[in-house]
């Protein structure tokens, strides 16, 4: 399960600035157990929850607009009902909920990229993209969930992660150098 946060920055906002403790999205670094330091709600029914959040910054530069979209974890946020028996199958599940925010936040980037405007012609051009964005987003997550019944249709699980896999393939132009 996902919990998702939005937060499209203003046009005057700096570059992405991840909140204290998050974790950038990274090809090289997997969530592991650790990383999930929450603690559930006595509600809270599934087996664990991921708190991914696409952050969004933009900056001027001689009225020259240029945005970017980073997706990271919040450790804090998320947490592992039983961390002692989490199984592989529901950290691979928690870590495709990341690597979704990840495949949005480059869809985001591409738009953001394609966006050749001066920001006195901006007006709410960014805030707008960047909402449809997190909608498009949160429906990938839904429908994810809904599909894989949390991970325990195993079947759909594998084709999840295959899709998403080839998403981030197709992105990778617009991956962040670094990540």
């Amino acid at each position: 399960m996902a919990f998702l946060l939005l937060g499209a920055g203003p046009v005057a906002a700096q570059q992405v600035k991840l909140p204290p403790g998050s974790i950038r999205w990274s090809a090289t670094r997997p969530l592991t157990v650790a990383d999930f330091k929450g603690r559930p709600r006595p509600n809270q029914g599934h087996a664990a929850l991921t708190s991914a959040n696409i952050n969004t910054g933009a900056t001027c530069r001689g009225n020259i607009f240029a945005g970017t979209a980073q997706a990271s974890f919040d450790p804090a946020s998320s947490w592992v009902r039983e961390p002692r028996t989490i199984t592989p199958a529901l950290l691979r599940h928690e870590q495709l909920h990341f690597d979704i925010a990840e495949v949005y936040a480059r869809r985001l980037r591409q738009q953001l990229a394609a966006m050749h405007t001066t920001c006195d012609r901006l007006g709410t051009t960014f805030d707008r993209i960047s909402q449809a964005a997190y909608a498009a987003w949160q429906e990938a997550e839904d429908a994810y969930d809904r599909d894989t019944n949390h991970g325990l249709q195993h079947e759909r699980q594998a084709q999840w992660e295959v899709q998403v896999r080839q998403q981030l393939q197709e992105l990778a132009a617009f991956a962040e150098k670094d990540a």
